[in-house]
């Protein structure tokens, strides 16, 4: 099937999912349960989340701190489960294999739910929408996402994006070797800025930042995917898992995390 066919038209920008749950009356909080954890957690008392802190307004650094919507959620859920929150800043490809490992508890990096993913880790329930959009050069001749065939594309490495546009035209791709994977999103913006691609894939919140940093550069019009974002954890750690959706679940409730995303994402 055509990637084009994937696309999902009518939303222009992120938005919460914000699926209410039917929380119980019992007074009870999810920092409850956290108080016989056991090995729920790699660290005693630590909830230990792994990133890449280069996907604003997600996660991304201000000075030596690590900020950003994906953050200041886990942040919450930490409070909630009565757990001190340490963040881990890595590359992209390293979030999942850390996880698997045990090494880390969670990870949450602006990461889209996908079949190949789900089976190497489990995802809680989804907390934000995210669009694929594509950034090219003011007057570029690339018009919309049917312009892409032949072009040399950019996208991180690992991410959607890259794993979408790097598939065989047979599944709706461009193949590999139209396809270069960078190490972040900004590298990808040097590359395009530099004329040693023609386009960068990427999500369209962190797309709408690089684009105003940096002049002669716009969106497309056409999108070109939609995506859930979730946070994934160890197929051995369903406890964990639980406990972070019923947090989640609460933060969608009493309106904490649309809070939170209103914070970073302005409505237009």
């Amino acid at each position: 099937m055509k990637l084009t066919s994937k696309i999902i038209s009518g939303i222009a920008a992120l938005s919460i999912a914000v699926l209410c749950c039917g929380c119980g009356g019992d007074g009870k909080t999810t920092s409850d349960a956290a108080s016989n954890s056991g090995k729920l957690t790699a660290k005693e008392g630590t909830l230990i989340m792994a990133t890449n802190a280069e996907f604003p307004p997600y996660e991304y650094k201000d000075g030596d701190k690590i900020v950003g919507i994906d953050a200041e959620v886990a942040q919450v859920i930490a409070d909630k489960l009565g757990l001190k929150l340490e963040i881990a800043d890595v590359e992209f490809d390293s979030v999942i294999p850390g996880v698997q490992s045990g090494k880390y508890d969670m990870g949450m990096a602006g990461m889209t739910v996908t079949d190949e993913r789900k089976q190497k880790v489990n995802f809680s329930d989804s907390y934000a929408k995210g669009v694929q959009v594509v950034i090219v050069k003011e007057g570029s001749d690339i018009k919309s996402i049917d312009d892409l065939e032949g072009k040399k594309i950019g996208a991180q490495q690992g991410t959607t994006g890259y794993i979408y546009a790097s598939d065989t035209p047979e599944n709706g791709g461009y193949g590999e070797e139209n396809v270069t994977g960078y190490a972040s999103g900004a590298l990808a913006v040097e590359a395009l800025k530099g004329g040693k691609i023609d386009c960068v894939i990427i999500d369209n919140e962190p797309a709408k930042a690089y684009v105003e940093a940096n002049e002669g550069l716009k969106i497309l019009d056409t999108e070109f995917a939609n995506e859930d974002y979730a946070i994934c954890f160890s197929k051995k750690n369903a406890d964990l898992q639980k406990k972070v959706n019923d947090a989640l679940n609460e933060l969608k409730a009493d309106g904490t995390l649309q809070q939170i995303v209103d914070k970073y994402i302005k409505a237009n």
